[in-house]
């Protein structure tokens, strides 16, 4: 059980690595490597063999990961060397107020180590866009190398020779478990400084640059959200609202009969490939310690659905021809049914009956997605979890820039969302037992 011995017991956090006593009536969560979470609650007659209602979604977004080795000096500017993570639109990474995100591997005084989330709030560094006056050609087609021409700056090199006394050279070699040669003493010292501690208290790290400007409301009547990294944060924020509503709820712990969770995962936009993924064993595990034998996993199985949530495809005012003549959603024109014959998105009949039926409760719209067949279609999390062979649908929110550093999305939808999660984890039970699989 969760070694937090001060909180309720109905109400934990819980490790993967402990012996799980759940009660029925509990409400727990769990996080994976700092970068997953999976929370759920348990119905007041739980018991192995009992299905699961599971809202899945992703918290990553393309962004700029700072190499394992970033030290670059070029022209007397400290710059940082980055890969490209995901599939980001990376000319709208150019020429804005970027700062550095994520974790770090840090020591105290008595040899202990712990990895810390930081997140550094004010600009620090820039990908500067070269002027006009250098290059004419630039407005007829913004072409640019991700290698050597997305390189940021961290600031010059005289204002860290300055700060540190002049770069000290030593003949001491070098420890395997040190970073320092690795990147720019500036940016260590920032990171230290943070933290409250000395640089050479930072062991390793993994850093992400983001854009420091806050998202806002913004169309002549505020029905636009402009912000970073809405995919998909919206739908993991929509969410962990539904679930906490749920387990608000007066008619809680006594809802319904099946157990709702959410899982929030990693790296699906390089694959969820990791265990932090869709594809890991998060969901399995939970599955199996819900319902520990063969016979109790299948009835637990069976009994499950699973609403795969990511966003999708608004149609676009200057490109509508982007879209199929008769799929073309709209900014908060209703949840949106991702649909795709090859499977890239998970919707079936079934599927799509249950979602409208669960939209309809809460007096919401429906729009249907599907792509062109001269398109690629997108991806999200649904596929490799209908592999567990619980029944899965694809749903998201519609926006427009999706993968751009600064996207745009329907601020009526995060409600719509929230409508749709609420109700599928008050009423999923019911409206499945009236409908016959024959």
């Amino acid at each position: 059980m969760s070694r937090d011995t001060d909180k309720p017991t109905n109400h934990l956090k819980i490790l993967e690595e402990d012996k799980w006593e759940l009660k029925g009536g509990g409400k727990y969560y769990f996080t994976r490597n700092q970068a997953s979470l999976l929370a759920f609650t348990l119905p007041e007659n739980w018991k192995p063999g009992t299905g699961a209602s599971i809202v899945a979604t992703h918290v990553d977004s393309p962004n700029l990961r700072i190499r394992p080795i970033s030290k670059r000096t070029t022209a007397g500017y400290l710059q940082v060397g980055v890969e490209t993570y995901g599939g980001g639109i990376w000319h709208s990474w150019f020429d804005r107020d970027l700062s550095i995100a994520g974790r770090v591997v840090t020591s105290d005084n008595q040899g202990n180590f712990s990895s810390k989330l930081i997140k550094i709030e004010r600009p620090v560094i820039r990908i500067p866009t070269l002027a006009i006056h250098l290059d004419r050609g630039v407005n007829d087609a913004f072409k640019f190398n991700q290698e050597t021409e997305m390189i940021p700056m961290l600031g010059l090199v005289s204002a860290q020779l300055n700060e540190l006394g002049g770069e000290k050279k030593t003949t001491e070699p070098k420890q395997a478990s040190s970073i320092h040669d690795d990147h720019h003493p500036a940016l260590l010292s920032l990171l230290a400084k943070e933290l409250s501690m000395n640089p050479e208290q930072i062991h390793d790290f993994e850093l992400h640059l983001y854009d420091t400007q806050p998202s806002t409301l913004g169309g002549v009547n505020n029905e636009f959200i402009f912000s970073a990294r809405m995919d998909n944060l919206v739908s993991s924020f929509c969410a962990v609202e539904a679930l906490i509503q749920s387990a608000s709820s007066k008619l809680f712990p006594s809802l319904q009969g099946n157990v709702n969770a959410i899982a929030l995962f990693n790296h699906e936009e390089v694959g969820s490939v990791s265990s932090t993924g869709a594809e890991s064993s998060i969901i399995p595990s939970l599955l199996n310690r819900l319902s520990p034998t063969a016979e109790t996993l299948s009835q637990s199985i069976a009994r499950s659905f699973l609403i795969s949530a990511d966003m999708g495809h608004a149609v676009h005012p200057n490109y509508t021809s982007k879209h199929e003549e008769n799929h073309k959603p709209m900014m908060n024109g209703g949840i949106v049914l991702k649909v795709n014959a090859k499977q890239k998105y998970t919707t079936d009949a079934i599927g799509s009956f249950l979602v409208r039926k669960l939209v309809e409760r809460k007096g919401g719209k429906v729009q249907v997605y599907e792509v062109r067949n001269d398109m690629a279609c997108g991806s999200t999390v649904g596929p490799m979890l209908s592999k567990l062979g619980v029944r899965t649908v694809d749903v998201g929110n519609a926006m427009l820039s999706m993968h751009s550093i600064r996207e745009t999305a329907g601020s009526h939808d995060v409600q719509n969302a929230i409508d749709l999660f609420s109700s599928f984890f008050e009423g999923f039970v019911e409206l499945d037992r009236s409908l016959s699989l024959q």
